[in-house]
């Protein structure tokens, strides 16, 4: 069994597979953590992600909640938001496409648990063996050229920042969360930044990862977008000690 811990899904318009993700948390949960709890963050959905997500938490058998955030805000503000609310001392926070299966959580939880790091978060790049599902070559070579230029620019140390599969120990974390301000994709970016200046310990992991389809990154634009937000951190102020 794992220790308690909060799982955060953020989702926008994930009213075609919301309802199955949510089905597979709850088994995952039930069976090996049942004291834990499940937090769906509605980020102004305009589709009916909120009543599938509702039907679905409604009678769990473990600790769930919708939190809805309107308008839409950016997946940046709805895993802070969830992370934020949690009860639990670890926050997990997974994609809503679950590119990283659940079983792969104690990977990230253990260490945490068992007072090694602060934050483990899950990586593509450190193993791509454990790949199953490619993505199109142009965005997975984007990526790689993505992630060269974040460690130019910030001086982190990591090779996959993006990876929709991180966990927190919130006691120590909770400064970086209330701290961070970048609402987009470069969240994961701006968190692991901030830890790093604070003195976190920070550990990255390989982990399984299959290609959903369904992405509501835009190629290029929100690829433009994340790097003008990573060059911002290296002169915005953090507000973190």
């Amino acid at each position: 069994m794992l220790p308690p811990f909060s799982i955060v899904i953020p989702c926008f318009n994930e009213q075609g597979r919301i309802g199955e993700t949510l089905r597979v948390a709850i088994d995952y949960l039930a069976a090996n953590a049942p004291t834990s709890e499940l937090i769906v963050v509605n980020d102004g959905s305009t589709d009916a992600t909120a009543a599938v997500a509702r039907e679905k938490l409604n009678g769990a058998t473990i600790q769930t909640r919708l939190i809805e955030n309107f308008p839409n805000r950016g997946k940046g503000a709805a895993v802070r938001s969830g992370l934020l609310a949690a009860r639990e001392p670890i926050g997990l926070f997974s994609d809503a496409d679950l590119s990283t299966p659940l079983t792969e959580t104690p990977k990230l939880i253990e260490p945490i648990a068992n007072g090694e790091v602060d934050i483990a978060f899950g990586s593509r790049a450190l193993d791509r063996s454990l790949i199953g599902i490619h993505q199109p070559w142009r965005r997975e070579q984007g990526g790689r050229v993505f992630n060269l230029l974040v460690r130019v620019a910030t001086g982190l140390p990591f090779w996959d920042t993006q990876c929709g599969f991180k966990a927190f120990r919130l006691d120590v974390c909770r400064s970086i969360l209330e701290a961070a301000r970048v609402d987009g994709f470069a969240f994961d970016v701006e968190l692991l930044y901030l830890a790093q200046r604070a003195g976190l310990r920070i550990r990255e992991i390989p982990v399984r990862w299959n290609h959903a389809e369904g992405s509501k990154v835009s190629f290029f634009r929100d690829s433009l977008r994340m790097l003008r937000e990573v060059i911002a951190l290296r002169t915005k102020r953090s507000g973190v000690k």
